[in-house]
């Protein structure tokens, strides 16, 4: 487990951001390719597993995005409420899947990521100023 983190943090340490829009595009698909490392790890994801589960949450994914997307400057509850929705319209497909335990630790895995996306992202800000 600790090969995987010591992985993904050296992996994190090697992105460097340019402004161009291909540079953007490489670091967006980087990013999901980490993501995609962390989550599986995080959940121990058999390959049966994987097989079923990158589907769905592909899926779920994009419908977040484009609920945070189109919801940028309107009512925050509202918005809330939508991803609340799409959360709970993915539970069973998620819990067939993965288990009532194991969606939990989806939902962790997916604030750690973002924690430490992050904390990373303020590191390079600061060797960069």
């Amino acid at each position: 487990m600790k090969k995987y983190l010591l992985i993904l943090i050296t992996l994190f340490g090697s992105f460097s951001f340019a402004v161009a829009q291909n540079a953007n595009a490489q670091r967006s698909e980087k990013i999901k390719a980490l993501k995609i490392a962390f989550i599986t790890q995080k959940l121990q994801l058999s390959s049966a597993e994987a097989e079923k589960f990158w589907p769905v949450y592909n899926q779920y994914e994009n419908e977040i995005r484009q609920i945070r997307a189109k919801n940028r400057n309107g009512d925050v509850l509202e918005n809330e409420q939508e991803l609340l929705d799409t959360r709970k319209k993915y539970k069973p497909s998620f819990e067939k899947i993965l288990g009532p335990q194991r969606l939990n630790d989806l939902y962790s895995a997916e604030r750690d990521f973002r924690n430490v996306l992050i904390q990373k992202l303020k590191e390079q800000r600061k060797q960069n100023h």
